[in-house]
């Protein structure tokens, strides 16, 4: 059985089949709250930090060890979780979340509630940006059910969010009324299905996720539109130490949506909202190389487009990045990497700090 450590014992950091900094000891004996820092370099924020505390009411240690005794999935620990962040544009927010699960994991809750203000910059029909500000309050409720005893999830959403938006030079001529609507109330069903060896940093498996919503006035939203989201991740062993991964990600919308709401090209080295449109594709790849049992090496590339309102899908801008990047496995028994990815597009170059996947 894993236990809580005794009261004085320290937890080690130094993982005893290697000799190597690990954390596996620590997280895994891990109760209580855990604090965690976050570092921003997200380009369309600039940089900057903040705090998130987790509060975990089973360890990761004694899930493991009740879903081994019990013969069950792997089930996670429940998790709340409260923090803030700021960046150097003057972009800041708090919030708190809180996940749960039941019956050996076949019920999974997810409750989220922001407030904050982003600064930011919308391109719409235009080659340049016009800055404008949105603050708001954001929550989010989702209960997913497994289907029999598949990989399979499916349940409801409910996303709402109420906002002051104001372009804070010069204005974006081609937007409507509607597409600066304040709120946005919108409900739908979420299709999860998950078979990856791990969470966080997967050797092979896939994970793929199908979302339909519809935003209607009763449900809060000054507009009526859809959106609709497919993406999958597959990574897959094509050498003893190589791992190939793909990535595609379709965003599509009808209707009045907000312009700050509207798909974006989503891809590391863009930044985010650079792109945006009625529809948005991205597909990616990334070859990784474990140099040794603890670093790995990987390159990775992109292709995107945003289409649908602006453009038409052949006369859209394709959108390339390319880059490079390491993971040094700071929990074997967990399979947590962590690590820096440098990518390249366009007229802009961005790096991040990445704790497991780029891809969630």
């Amino acid at each position: 059985m894993a236990h809580a450590p005794a009261r004085g014992e320290t937890p080690s950091f130094t993982d005893s089949s290697d000799g190597d900094f690990d954390t596996s000891d620590f997280l895994l004996r891990h109760q209580g709250a855990l604090p965690v820092p976050v570092v921003i370099t997200e380009p369309a924020v600039g940089y900057g930090g903040g705090l998130m505390l987790l509060y975990f009411s089973e360890s990761a240690g004694q899930a493991k060890a009740a879903d081994q005794a019990g013969e069950a999935r792997k089930a996670p620990p429940n998790i709340t979780g409260i923090g803030g962040l700021a960046t150097e544009n003057g972009s800041r927010g708090a919030g708190l979340f809180h996940f749960h699960s039941w019956d050996g994991d076949r019920y999974r809750y997810l409750g989220a509630l922001a407030q904050g203000r982003a600064n930011l910059e919308y391109y719409g029909a235009f080659s340049h940006g016009r800055s404008y500000e949105v603050k708001g309050t954001f929550l989010v409720q989702q209960v997913l059910a497994r289907v029999a005893n598949t990989p399979w999830y499916v349940g409801p959403r409910y996303t709402y969010f109420r906002s002051d938006t104001r372009f804070t030079g010069e204005a974006a001529s081609e937007l409507s009324a509607a597409e600066m609507a304040q709120r946005i109330g919108k409900a739908g069903l979420v299709l999860d299905y998950d078979t990856r060896d791990n969470m966080f940093y997967p050797n092979r498996g896939t994970y793929a996720e199908l979302e339909a919503q519809f935003s209607r006035s009763w449900l809060g939203s000054d507009q009526s539109f859809e959106s609709y989201r497919a993406r999958g991740y597959h990574w897959t062993p094509v050498a003893p130490r190589w791992t190939l991964g793909l990535r595609g990600d379709g965003q599509f919308t009808r209707g009045a949506v907000p312009f700050y709401a509207q798909p974006y090209v989503d891809l590391r080295g863009v930044s985010r909202g650079r792109y945006q449109d009625r529809d948005a594709l991205a597909l990616e790849a990334e070859l990784r190389w474990h140099a040794t049992p603890r670093w790995s090496l990987l390159g990775f590339g992109g292709v995107g487009k945003a289409y649908g309102n602006w453009t038409t899908f052949s006369d859209a801008t394709t959108v390339v990045s390319v880059g490079a990047g390491f993971r040094y496995l700071i929990a074997r028994k967990l399979g947590l990497a962590v690590g820096i990815d440098v990518a390249h597009s366009k007229d802009q170059n961005a790096f991040y700090i990445q704790v497991g996947s780029a891809w969630r």
